[in-house]
């Protein structure tokens, strides 16, 4: 089996060398600017390398697409015009979901199999074995692959641009919890209580986060007005140790608008479902 590559850099390399390892022949490597590194790892496995879609790629059975995410599209346009029938396009960029869909569609006229394949952790890290997401109709296929490698795959749907939706959902809650995590330990930080505050919130390690997450979602709107309070007050608090908080003022616009919404149109309903159902409304 042949592999190509399109984007030399952490990602394309990781893959390329943990692919090569497991016997899968390197045909070729697109990068538009070349780095040192990507020239000694071509020179390092025989492998030519092309600044731009060719031949070339019709001698791979599956091309790993590992550019930045705004230039997903343009690179899949380019290049699925000069893949073989039935070549694999594993797209591993963390590009528009609908830009996904497009190109799925480009490859689909053409003849070939594209999944979308969402990274959810470091590479830098845990390099080849890092977890994935895959979607697509041929993800099943891309899964195998990847598992090869030892990494824990998960199989998301059908629809390419799911994996990356996925991501990208996951990103509103790990990356706004880091920033929360910043805010709330350097304040704890100057104020002495680090240690004490990792005891008290040691109650919400014992509580699965799904249940977690529904449950703030399920008591958000009943209680808005009076967290929004508290939030306020924790801002105060941020300030008198000399701290500007930045992530706090957005929570605490939120739940002003969930206030005043429940006290012009009362929430009646039970449950998540009804929940989210009433605060979309006011989310548009």
């Amino acid at each position: 089996m042949k592999l190509a590559l399109i984007g030399g850099g952490m990602v394309g390399r990781c893959y390329g060398q943990a692919f090569a390892a497991q016997g899968m022949a390197l045909c070729g490597i697109w990068d538009a600017q070349p780095s040192d590194d990507l020239r000694a790892f071509a020179q390092q496995h025989g492998t030519p390398l092309h600044t731009g879609a060719g031949d070339w790629l019709g001698e791979a059975d599956v091309v790993i697409s590992a550019v930045f995410g705004s230039a997903a599209r343009d690179v899949a346009t380019a290049a699925l015009p000069h893949l073989r029938a039935g070549a694999l396009y594993i797209d591993m960029t963390t590009a528009d979901p609908e830009d996904m869909r497009r190109a799925q569609a480009l490859a689909s006229r053409a003849g070939h199999h594209f999944v979308d394949v969402a990274i959810t952790g470091a590479v830098n890290l845990h390099g080849a074995k890092t977890p994935l997401l895959c979607a697509g109709a041929h993800a099943p296929q891309a899964a195998e692959l990847f598992r090869t490698l030892g990494a824990p795959v998960q199989v998301v749907g059908t629809q390419p641009g799911d994996a990356a939706s996925l991501k990208l959902l996951r990103s509103i809650f790990t990356k706004g919890l880091e920033a929360l995590s910043v805010e709330c330990l350097l304040t704890a930080e100057r104020q002495g209580l680090r240690a004490q505050l990792h005891d008290i919130l040691g109650d919400i390690d014992q509580t699965s986060l799904r249940l977690l997450m529904e449950s703030m979602v399920q008591t958000h709107i009943e209680h808005a007005a009076r967290r929004q309070k508290e939030v306020a007050e924790a801002q105060r608090q941020m300030q008198q140790v000399g701290i500007r908080p930045l992530v706090l003022p957005a929570v605490e616009a939120l739940f002003q608008r969930t206030a005043e919404r429940q006290a012009h149109t009362p929430f009646k309903g039970q449950g998540t479902d009804a929940a989210l159902e009433w605060l979309d409304a006011s989310a548009r």
